[in-house]
């Protein structure tokens, strides 16, 4: 099944400990959509200015996305800088200058509408919404957002969970959007507002999954070397639907598994700048360090 994926294709200026790249290929669509391509189809919403290149489109075209819904207008493209300390898990803003992006209404082609796997990536809500009325039955609906949505435009993005079946955000967003410092008080009452599932994303801590009547953890993989966080987060949700769609499966265990594959996926992004890693791999590679990852937390039973 293919994902129909709406968000940002953006250029980042990022700056690590570890070095730092000036206008690469960034923005949430197109992390999540090179992370899911290994997995199955995309098709991508999202709108780049007339200074885009051709050669980010060949790749995401060769990657086998869909990009009749990628919009072109008058303007730049939308640009981001950030600085990273030696802490990875927060980035602090330097730039940002949304240029076409701040106008941006999604229109979907007519072959776009019968998506039955969406993703809505960390986007205004108001837009969010705007894109699943266009969509005829989805089966499947999972979105990101962000603390500057959640603190700007909480009952918009509250409407919008009550179309979701999966959120995906990361620990202090889940408390400040529950208003709730405890996490597994604050997942529940989240679960109240519409999702089924709640995918916490801890970073270098793992990932854990809140549903109705269980949790599931799982590790992050130890990396010797972290070079760049940035777009980590858009990879699992790549992997994670990637992982789903392929299935066509949204089981308990199937989704567990999914956050497995979404955590191999994010542990490759953050080993290089921009889409630079996942460039490299291939699915042997997956399958590798899917492999490892199961041999963390293996282990027997009682006896």
């Amino acid at each position: 099944m293919d994902i129909l994926v709406v968000g940002s294709v953006a250029f980042d200026s990022v700056e690590t400990p570890f070095g730092q790249v000036d206008e690469v290929l960034g923005g949430s669509a197109t992390y999540f959509s090179t992370s899911a391509s290994f997995f199955t189809g995309l098709k991508l919403v999202a709108v780049v200015g007339e200074d885009f290149p051709e050669e980010p489109k060949e790749f995401l075209s060769q990657r086998g996305v869909d990009l009749d819904g990628l919009q072109t207008r008058p303007g730049q493209t939308f640009r981001w800088k950030g600085r990273y300390g030696f802490d990875l898990n927060e980035a602090h803003t330097l730039e940002t200058h949304l240029n076409v992006f701040e106008s941006f209404h999604p229109e979907l082609p007519s072959h776009y509408r019968d998506a039955e796997y969406v993703f809505l990536a960390n986007i205004d809500p108001e837009l969010q919404l705007e894109v699943l009325k266009q969509i005829k039955r989805p089966k499947l609906v999972a979105c990101d957002t962000m603390n500057f949505w959640i603190e700007g435009k909480k009952e918009a993005l509250v409407r919008t969970l009550g179309h979701v079946d999966i959120l995906l955000i990361n620990e202090s967003e889940v408390r400040q959007l529950a208003g709730e410092a405890n996490l597994v008080k604050a997942a529940r009452a989240i679960l109240a507002m519409g999702p089924s599932s709640l995918v916490v994303k801890r970073g270098e801590y793992g990932v854990l999954v809140f549903r109705e009547h269980s949790i599931f953890s799982a590790p992050a993989y130890p990396l010797e070397e972290v070079f760049d966080p940035t777009g980590a987060g858009d990879t699992f949700a790549g992997g994670f639907m990637g992982y789903l769609a392929s299935t066509d499966n949204i089981s308990e265990s199937t989704i567990r598994k999914a956050s497995v594959f979404g955590s191999v996926m994010a542990s490759f992004t953050v080993e290089d700048f921009s889409l630079n890693r996942l460039r490299q791999i291939s699915w042997p590679d997956i399958e590798e360090r899917f492999r490892k990852f199961q041999a963390l937390t293996e282990f027997e039973g009682l006896g």
